[in-house]
């Protein structure tokens, strides 16, 4: 199966590491389908239309949460920087200095 989700020869990779690159990618498209729901809905202007794409980016939004907890999960070290960054109030940028620092 040809993929470019591997840097290094996929057979030597750990099947954990496989999963987690599987994860790391679903995580990219779920991004990008957010994206390309915010443009279109940006420029809808039929009403019903606009609601059905409001609700299948809302359902985006759970597939990339739920990709990014379980990359979370397996990476403590990110969990522990982004703990000090998301779901804080303040300058962003200050949150992710002390994070990295920490």
């Amino acid at each position: 199966m040809a993929t470019d989700q591997y840097h290094e020869p996929p057979e030597e990779l750990s099947d954990e590491t496989r999963t987690y690159a599987r994860m790391i990618t679903s995580l990219i498209e779920e991004a990008e389908a957010i994206n390309w729901y915010t443009q279109r809905i940006s420029v809808e202007k039929d009403v019903s239309a606009k609601a059905i794409l409001e609700n299948s980016r809302k359902e985006e939004f759970k597939h990339f949460g739920m990709d990014l907890e379980f990359l979370l999960r397996c990476t403590p070290e990110w969990r522990k920087t982004l703990k000090g960054i998301l779901f804080t109030k303040g300058n962003i940028t200050t949150k992710a200095d002390k994070a990295e620092e920490a």
